[in-house]
C-alpha cells in the first residue's frame, strides 16, 4: 500500500515518512505540506491512504478531507494530529482513523492495516458484483447522449470501449471515435456497474472488451478489443482488476 504524508511541519513529516518506510508492506507515495498540496498530490500520485494533519495554514485538514471524500474513488484517511478535540469532526468526513502526535509506530501499525482491510474488502465486493452483475433496468440507458455542433449525438453502449475523466470533462471512447459528455464519472460507475470496471481515478473500462493486463515496466496497462488504446491500471487497482480477469 502507498501512503502519502499531509503536514505543514517538515520535522513531524520526516517522522511520520521514515517510521512508513519502516514498515513491512507499506511504501512512501509522496509528501504535501498543506490541503491543496494533498488534493495535487491524490491526482497524481493515487496513494491507498492519506496521513493527514488537522492544522495548517490555509486549507486545514478537515476541510482537505472534505474534499477528498468528493473525489471519485478517494483514498483512506487517517487523521494525525496533536489535538484531541477534533476527533468527532474528523470521523464526520469518514477518516478510517485518528492518531495522536507523537504518533508511536505500533499506532500507526495499526492503523494503516485496519485502512488495508477495508480495501480487501471493497476487492470482495467488486468480485461479487461480478459473480453476480446487476440486472439492467429501465434506469439504465442504451445511449449516451451528447451534445456537439451537429445537435445530439447518441452513441450506444455496447460500442463503448471506455470512459476517461478529465478535469470537468469526460470522453467516450467508442468504436466510431471519441466524444465529450456532460456525465460525470461517478454517475456512469453507478448506472453501468455491471457492464464497466474502474482501472485508474480517471476511467472506467468496458469489462467486454478487456482481452488482457500487460506490465510494462513498473506499470500496467489492459489490451482492448478493436483498439489499439491500451487504458493504465493504478496500482490501487491492480490487484482488483486481476481478481476480475480470473474470474471471466
Amino acid at each position: 500500500m502507498h501512503v502519502l504524508v499531509v503536514d505543514d511541519e517538515s520535522l513531524a513529516r520526516q517522522r511520520l515518512c521514515r517510521m512508513i518506510e519502516s514498515l513491512d508492506g507499506y511504501e512512501l507515495a509522496g509528501e504535501a505540506a498543506n490541503g491543496a498540496q494533498a488534493i495535487e498530490a491524490i491526482c497524481q500520485l493515487d496513494p491507498d491512504v492519506v496521513l493527514l494533519d488537522v492544522r495548517m495554514p490555509g486549507e486545514d485538514g478537515l476541510q482537505a478531507a472534505r474534499r477528498i471524500a468528493e473525489l471519485t474513488d478517494p483514498p483512506a484517511v487517517i487523521f494525525c494530529t496533536a489535538f484531541d478535540q477534533y476527533a468527532l469532526e474528523a470521523f464526520d468526513t469518514l477518516a478510517v482513523g485518528y492518531l495522536l502526535k507523537p504518533v508511536e509506530k505500533a499506532q500507526l501499525q495499526a492503523a494503516l492495516d485496519k485502512a488495508k482491510s477495508l480495501n480487501k474488502a471493497q476487492l470482495a465486493v467488486l468480485a461479487r458484483q461480478m459473480d453476480h452483475p446487476a440486472t439492467p433496468t429501465h434506469q439504465q440507458r442504451s445511449h449516451i447522449s451528447a451534445k456537439t455542433r451537429r445537435g445530439v449525438e447518441l452513441v450506444p453502449i455496447e460500442t463503448v470501449q471506455c470512459f476517461l475523466a478529465d478535469h470537468k470533462y469526460v470522453t467516450v471512447l467508442h468504436d466510431g471515435g471519441e466524444t465529450l459528455i456532460d456525465d460525470t464519472l461517478k454517475d456512469l460507475e453507478g448506472e453501468f456497474r455491471h457492464r464497466f470496471v474502474r482501472v485508474h481515478r480517471n476511467s472506467l473500462v468496458a469489462v467486454s472488451r478487456i482481452e488482457g493486463l500487460e506490465r510494462t515496466g513498473v506499470h500496467y496497462q489492459l489490451r482492448l478489443s478493436d483498439t489499439d488504446y491500451r487504458p493504465q491500471v493504478s496500482r490501487r487497482h491492480v490487484a482488483a482488476v486481476k481478481e476480475l480477469l480470473t474470474s471471466l
